[in-house]
Order: structure tokens, then sequence, then C-alpha cells
């Protein structure tokens, strides 16, 4: 941690001299990241759980290689992480932790790729694979900047890199709290978002929770003729049916009643770049009230993920006595879990029609993130941002989706400033088909986390 009578650097660095830094070492970077995306680290498959190891410890021999005491570490059968450190040249210097992670999603379908998805490919300025952004580019960004900052490291460098986030981050509270003396830090860099656009940096400042239910009706107690017995007994398709058209307004609001929402930063997002980067289909209307970015960011939004009901092809005449749904429900900054789920239940029980056995089974959870991001070390942030980005001030940004392990380090490490940062943009398309990063982006992220680092040693 920080010492008042800590020392700096005599000569700050020039955003410049980061510049040719970043420039001379980016080659044996991409070469370093193009290793790591060739490891299928795809925790959900239990077949490349051996993958996943192999990831953590081509990781760990990255920061040992730059001088780290590094080591890899996990929790009663967890998924491996990198747990490394490296000191600072001078006494009292502040310390920083690097967060990012290693594994990654599911390739699902190779034919929806346009190369092979584990075989890093460049192509018209992006490099694209599994993990080329999501997360191992934020791997690669750490690394970048400790080796641009060489000998010169002017703070104490504490690098977690977690091995189960796409998988929930099970252990990782578990880890923080075996791990907590060793990764306390006055900053913590999380790696692990995106910029509001091509040009345009940004620090995620606030992200929805997440509650994910699985919700069952029944009719009856088993399959009946349609025709002998339709009219007079209700099939559990159309039961769920109605009850799930209770969710929204007919404005397509969420008309579950107890749950916040709030204000969202007064940033516009033009509705040919909505349309462009949801897919929206032609002649689609939006859902719901308010600005876009309070709909995306700070209102609550529930959809249907999953249905298990007969397929069409092959469906008999026959009344289907049981159906069930996948309910996905966002929660807005400054609710809890906790309510948003008594909410939801609450209204299924209420709204469940004609007398229908309604069970319901919640099958995992989130906490929300709101982050106050004034003070002296978001200052430093946003001006390594500006200077990185060619004098373009960072979107204060929020994020639709979940990342609930942000949340386990606020509550954790109270008094650290946390900076959610990350190398993704509009189009990177994570946890897809075609991941891609782009590559000039990538280098400012790089010239960005550099100048970071250097302006927090400097600083008194």
């Amino acid at each position: 941690m920080s010492n008042p009578q800590s020392s700096s650097p005599s000569t700050p660095l020039t955003t410049e001299a980061a510049r040719a830094k970043v420039a001379a070492i980016l080659p044996g970077i991409r070469s370093d990241l193009e290793d790591l995306v060739k490891i299928e680290s795809v925790g959900a498959d239990p077949a490349r759980r051996g993958e996943v190891d192999r990831s953590a410890e081509a990781v760990r021999a990255l920061f040992a290689a730059e001088g780290f005491d590094a080591e890899i570490v996990s929790h009663e059968g967890g998924f491996p992480a990198v747990l490394a450190h490296k000191a600072a040249k001078v006494e009292g210097a502040p310390t920083v932790l690097l967060y990012a992670h290693h594994d990654v999603q599911p390739e699902n379908d190779h034919a929806d790729w346009d190369t092979p998805p584990f075989v890093p490919t460049e192509r018209d300025g992006r490099l694209y694979a599994r993990g080329a952004a999501d997360d191992k580019a934020g791997i690669a960004a750490h690394l970048g900047a400790i080796r641009a900052l060489g000998d010169d490291l002017p703070v104490n460098v504490t690098m977690f890199i977690e091995g189960e986030e796409e998988l929930g981050s099970e252990t990782l509270p578990d880890l923080l709290a075996t791990y907590k003396d060793r990764l306390k830090a006055d900053v913590i860099v999380i790696a692990d978002s995106g910029n509001w656009d091509i040009g345009v940096p940004a620090l995620t400042t606030s992200l929805r929770g997440l509650v994910r239910m699985d919700v069952e009706v029944r009719t009856l107690t088993h399959a009946v003729h349609s025709g002998m017995w339709g009219g007079l007994a209700p099939d559990a398709l159309i039961a769920l049916s109605r009850l799930i058209s209770t969710l929204h307004t007919d404005a397509g609001d969420v008309a579950v009643e107890g749950l916040h929402a709030g204000p969202a930063a007064d940033v516009d997002y033009p509705e040919e770049r909505l349309r462009a980067e949801s897919g929206a289909a032609p002649g689609l209307e939006w859902i719901g009230t308010g600005s876009a970015v309070e709909r995306l960011w700070t209102k609550p939004a529930l959809s249907i993920t999953g249905l298990d009901a007969p397929k069409v092809d092959g469906a008999s005449n026959t009344l289907v006595p049981a159906a069930r749904a996948r309910i996905s429900m966002r929660v807005a900054p400054g609710d809890t879990t906790e309510n948003a789920e008594a909410c939801l239940r609450a209204h299924l029980e209420q709204h469940v029609p004609w007398g229908a056995t309604l069970s319901m089974t919640t099958i995992d959870t989130g906490e929300a993130t709101a982050i106050e991001a004034t003070g002296p070390h978001y200052d430093v942030a946003r001006g390594a941002f500006t200077d990185a980005w060619d004098g373009t001030e960072p979107v204060d940004m929020g994020v639709g989706g979940s990342i609930p392990f942000i949340a386990e380090f606020l509550e954790s490490f109270p008094a650290a400033s946390v900076l959610v940062t990350g190398v993704e943009d509009p189009d990177t398309r994570a946890h897809g088909a075609n991941e891609g990063l782009h590559l000039a982006e990538f280098e400012r992220v790089l010239v960005a986390e550099t100048l970071l680092l250097a302006r927090l040693g400097a600083r008194d």
C-alpha cells in the first residue's frame, strides 16, 4: 500500500515516450497473445480441463519471465488462477492490482466462424480468435504495460489472472478471502470490459446484475387428446405463454413491481449505431421507455432465453401437460438480487393463470455494480486515456450485462479505487462467432495502461 513518505521518479513519462516504448514491445506482445489464444481454455468443456491448466501455466510463465514472483492458485478443485507480484524500484510506491481472466467461452459451431476459432487470424485490422479480446487481450495489455516500463516499474504490481470467470467465478470469493493480504491494493484495474467506440475510450462505472430462474407451469398430470379435451382443459404452453405475457407492459417496460431503476449518463447512442450493433431486423421497434442508455444500463430487463416444449416437427394433437421457460432478468444498479428475485417470484405467483401449478428454481444470481468514479486515481486514469487517444476524453459508460465478480472486489477491498477498463469495442463479438480484437485500439490500451502505471507511481 502507499506510503506518505514515498519518493517519485524525477522525470515523468511523456505520452510520446510511452508510445515509443509500446511500439517497441508490441510485436512480442502480439506474439504472446497469439500463443495464448491457441490454447483452448474452455472451462465449460470437461474434456478441455487440461487446456485450462495449460493456459494458467503459460500465463504464469509470461509474468515469471518479467521478474514476477508468480504461482498458480486454486480453491478446493476450482479452476487455476495466477497470482504474481513484483515490487517497484521506488520505496513506498503505491500498489496496483491488475485483473484479467484466461478462461474463454465455448466456440460453439465452427461453421459460424470465418476462420478456425483457435487459429489467430488477422483481417482488416482485427485479430480473430476465441479469447483474442475476451479476455486474453486483457492479460496481454497488463503484460505489455509491465514490459514497456521495464526496470523503471514505478508501482508495486500484483497480478490476479482468474481461470473461471466464464463459469461465474464460483470460487473467486474464497480465493479473495484466502489471499486477501496479498491482493490488497490502492488501485485495482479490471481489464474485462470495453470502450465506447473505435477511437473513444471509456471507464465502465455501472453494470447490471443478474437473476436466472427456471419457471415451470403444469396444467395436467399427463398429455391428453386435444380434440377430446381442448376447450375445457388448458394446455401448459398456453398457460405459460399467458404468464410470460404479463412480464412486460404494452410499451415493453418490465411490469414486475418493486424493481429499482435509475438515471444513466447523458450519452448519445445514435439510432443507426444501435441498429447495426444489435442486429435489429428491418422495421423492428424498440421496447421500453426512457433513453436508450437508461434501457440498456440502468433499468431492469427481462428475457426468455430458453423453452422446454415439444418441437413443431412431429408434434402430436395432444394437450401439453407441462412447459418450462428460463427467465433471464438483468437487475439495475442500486437494486439487489435478493429484492429482484423476490419481486419476480411474487409477480409470477400472482399471475399464473387458471390455477395451474407453478414451480420456480433460481439457477444463479450476480449483484449489480455502481462505482463512484471520482478522486485522484480516477483523474489520473482519465488523463492517461485522454492522452493515449489523442485528446479524446473517456466516456463514463454503463454496461447492460453482468460481471458479478466486480462486486466481489468492491466488497473485499472497499478502500481501493476500482477502474473497470478493457479492450473490447462495439464490434468485438465477445462470446459469439468471429470474436475479434481491433489491433489499433489494442495499442492505445497499452499506451493508456503504461501511462496510468507511470503516473500513479509519480503521484506524491
